[in-house]
């Protein structure tokens, strides 16, 4: 599985994020580089679970649509005389 790679936009308002939580919630102050770092290695760690739930996730969505489906062709057979 491929590294995710974020626009740098979206990278610059998460590393804004964190900033601000490490500030309110432990009073500390985390510097850009800091905050690049940090969410790199959540990234890199989180990433594969986060695929993961998506995986299963999707399984089970397409698995309750093939169910439909199923019965919904089941509804166009034709009676059978005889």
């Amino acid at each position: 599985m491929s590294t995710v790679k974020l626009p740098r936009e979206q990278k610059l308002q998460l590393v804004e994020r964190i900033q601000y939580y490490f500030e309110m919630e432990l009073s500390q102050e985390m510097g850009q580089l800091a905050g690049e770092n940090l969410l790199d290695f959540m990234i890199k760690e989180l990433s594969p679970y986060l695929y993961n739930q998506a995986m299963a996730d999707a399984r089970s969505v397409i698995g309750e649509r093939m169910a439909s489906i199923e019965e919904e062709l089941y509804a166009l057979e034709k009676p059978v005389a005889r």
